[in-house]
């Protein structure tokens, strides 16, 4: 998430993210992608949310993985990350600010990658999943829950043009970074997660 206006926009949402109608059905997707998450990836030891937002995912993992050294969240937004910070007692959820397109992390990091509802906010979709390709480890799991359906083909003429919004244009960017596509579950009525590791590991 780069665009200035998304940043300021997530700034001035932080403190009440969690709240409201909005706050729960954001649990609600955070809560399945991390059903998901832990169906492909059942004892993660480093894990990775991009777009952690309050991180309210990282805390449900961190909660359910006690044996697992580290939960690293990422966000653009100042304001997230502060809010993130305040949220969390656990000595092994760190939050820093930065972005898909730039994570600051060794080759090969982590062994479970999660993004929700943050993709469609990526300004460079293809540098950010390369970027992911890069920081899994060869045995790991990649897990984006966003806005993937037929039904936003309209979309893509107008205002999210360059966005992948359908899995046609999501798997040939999951493709050109080096990963393999390995299967999708519907998150809700327009939400759906992809699941994608790295060629090598394929098999």
């Amino acid at each position: 998430m780069t665009d200035k206006r998304d940043v300021a926009a997530f700034d001035g949402r932080a403190r009440s993210y969690e709240e409201g109608w909005l706050g729960r059905f954001h649990h609600e997707v955070a809560d399945r992608t991390v059903a998901i998450a832990e169906s492909v990836s059942s004892q993660p030891n480093r894990v990775l949310d991009v777009g952690c937002g309050t991180g309210y995912l990282l805390r449900c993992l961190a909660d359910r993985h006690s044996s697992a050294s580290a939960f690293v969240g990422v966000d653009a937004s100042p304001a997230m990350i502060e809010v993130a910070r305040s949220n969390s007692s656990d000595k092994r959820i760190e939050v820093r600010e930065a972005t898909a397109e730039r994570l600051p992390f060794a080759d090969g990091a982590f062994d479970l990658i999660v993004s929700t509802t943050s993709f469609d906010h990526w300004s460079d979709q293809a540098a950010g999943l390369r970027e992911c390709a890069r920081v899994l480890a060869p045995e790991g799991a990649l897990v984006v829950a966003d806005l993937f359906s037929p039904l936003l083909v309209t979309t893509l003429v107008r205002s999210r043009r360059n966005k992948a919004r359908t899995r046609g244009r999501a798997e040939r960017l999951i493709d050109g970074a080096g990963l393999q596509p390995d299967s999708w579950h519907r998150v809700h009525t327009l939400i759906q997660a992809f699941v994608a590791r790295p060629c090598r590991a394929a098999g």
